[in-house]
Formats: C-alpha cells, structure tokens, sequence
C-alpha cells in the first residue's frame, strides 16, 4: 500500500484506531514482559542471599548439604519390571 501523506499513513485506510491499538498494546504487554522477568530474577537472587546469609549466621559452610529430618518421601531410584 502507498501513502500520499503522512496522515494516509495514520490513518491506515480507515483502520488505524485498530493497527495503532493493537500495535501500543503489543509493545505494552512486551514491556511489562521485560519487568515482570527482571522483578522475578531480583526476587530470586534476594531469596538465594538470604538464604547463604542465614547459613552463613547458622556456622555451616556454605555448600553444606542439610539434609531432611524426615528423609526422602519416595526411593531415589525405581526400576520398573525388575525380578524379584
């Protein structure tokens, strides 16, 4: 399609209200994409630092492997078919 004027352009023969909205919603919806990603990497990394902090408070090294009280609520392994 060719325009004779900037306003044809806008307009985009008589349909720009919708090429125009669904395009500033599109890049809307991208950019609250992009912060929503970055809130969820900073709320992780916090998690992640408090968590080395409060281990590091509790005297462990850091690495350590804590191991549940309760242990593991299923068997590491399972093969399925194997005889008895």
């Amino acid at each position: 399609m060719i325009w004779q004027s900037a306003a044809e352009f806008w307009a985009m023969g008589g349909y720009g209200v919708y090429v125009w909205g669904s395009m500033g919603v599109s890049a809307a919806l991208l950019a609250l994409e992009v912060l929503l990603a970055r809130m969820g990497r900073r709320q992780a990394l916090d998690a992640v630092c408090e968590a080395m902090d409060a281990q590091a408070l509790d005297g462990e090294p850091p690495g350590a492997f804590q191991a549940s009280p309760v242990g593991p609520s299923r068997p590491l392994h399972f093969t399925q078919g194997a005889a008895s």
